[in-house]
């Protein structure tokens, strides 16, 4: 009898600890079937790409952006844009408060501030993970707390958090396609002028490009450069490649698009068909020279990721289903359709990302009420 006890005992002990652990599970994001919300805008990246469902929370909602390192144009614009995005007629009913932190390159910083978020009671967070493998623990408590955590841009490896980007591999195909079209003579010289070199960026959105252009019946030698994403250094080594090679029938840039038309134009180069990123600087020179032959396509990394992380964090905490892994829509204009104060602003800086619009997503921030405010944590 005494042993049947302990028995019954020992298996409550472990059926409660088993229910705990369920509940615990319960509070994070479960695993479900598609398809899922929205799915013009929240795109899975791959056909297999899980779907996610948190338990439906009522609104509004306390949001935190736990950034790391903000010392340049496109986190800077980012904050900006979540500032912004916040107060739309459209999601401003659903947002009690959101909270900014930058916390620099230490991931322990951000880590602690992403917990300090979740033990204050906030609903969702989302971050630009500073380092891609150390989140996993921060990762576990967040759903242990049905938090809804969303990283961005540089994401995590984990599967366990639904995060959001955009298609690097697409986008250099993208860019491949539209070249591949538009070059007149559908042969001849191509100038690929790179990102920074080792990242995973540079290398997908090359492998993109050489995928369309190496399997195209047109003919085409590809010269390449290395420019850094940078606008000064794009327009030197540009400027370089032309002092040796002398023509050029169509370039691709991944970044430094402004620096490199100039370089063109310095060196007296005629326009050519190019696909660049999406700088206010490179859009206005695609607007402006048009009519004076400069064919372009414009697609870039977006500080705008930051408003779709918040659109599906908010989707999330209302219980609708959402992949693990979204894929954003890519923000792209051509030639014909750049439009001054829609998708480029002749009144801003040339170094302002113009790609705030997401049609499919129901989002298209003004880059003038970006730029009105500040980045500071608040």
């Amino acid at each position: 009898m005494l042993k049947h006890r302990l028995f019954s005992t020992a298996a409550a002990v472990v059926l409660g600890v088993a229910t705990l652990a369920g509940a615990a599970r319960a509070a994070g994001p479960q695993v479900v079937e598609g398809p899922g919300a929205l799915p013009e805008c929240f795109k899975p990246f791959k056909a297999d790409t899980t779907y996610f469902q948190w338990k439906a929370k009522p609104g509004p909602y306390k949001i935190a952006l736990a950034n790391g390192f903000v010392g340049n144009t496109w986190r800077i614009q980012m904050i900006k844009t979540a500032k912004t995005f916040v107060e739309a007629p459209d999601i401003a009913p659903d947002v009690k408060e959101l909270k900014v932190v930058s916390t620099g390159t230490d991931v322990a910083a951000q880590i602690a501030a992403i917990d300090n978020f979740i033990n204050e009671g906030y609903d969702a967070i989302v971050t630009i993970a500073v380092n891609p493998t150390a989140f996993e623990p921060v990762i576990k408590r967040a759903n242990k707390k049905g938090v809804v955590l969303v990283p961005f841009d540089n994401v995590t490896d984990s599967k366990e958090v639904m995060q959001v980007n955009e298609d690097q591999l697409e986008m250099g195909r993208q860019m491949g396609r539209w070249l591949d079209k538009n070059i007149p003579s559908h042969t001849g010289k191509i100038l690929e002028v790179r990102g920074l070199p080792g990242n995973s960026v540079d290398r997908d959105r090359h492998l993109g490009f050489r995928e369309i252009m190496e399997a195209s019946p047109n003919k085409f030698e590809i010269i390449e450069v290395v420019g850094n994403w940078d606008d000064g250094t794009a327009q030197k080594v540009v400027a370089d490649a032309v002092a040796v090679h002398k023509h050029f029938d169509g370039m691709f840039v991944q970044g430094g698009s402004t620096g490199a038309v100039r370089a063109l134009m310095d060196a007296g180069h005629p326009f050519i068909p190019v696909s660049g990123e999406a700088e206010n600087g490179f859009r206005k020179l695609c607007a402006e020279h048009e009519k004076d032959g400069l064919k372009c396509a414009s697609a870039g990394q977006s500080p705008g990721l930051v408003a779709i992380s918040i659109k599906a964090a908010i989707t999330a905490l209302k219980g609708e289903k959402l992949p693990q892994y979204i894929s954003v829509p890519i923000p792209y204009v051509e030639a014909g359709q750049f439009k001054d104060n829609e998708n480029y602003y002749s009144t801003l800086t040339d170094n302002f990302f113009t790609p705030n619009e997401f049609p499919p997503c129901n989002v298209n921030i003004k880059g003038t009420d970006i730029m009105a405010k500040t980045e500071a944590n608040q």
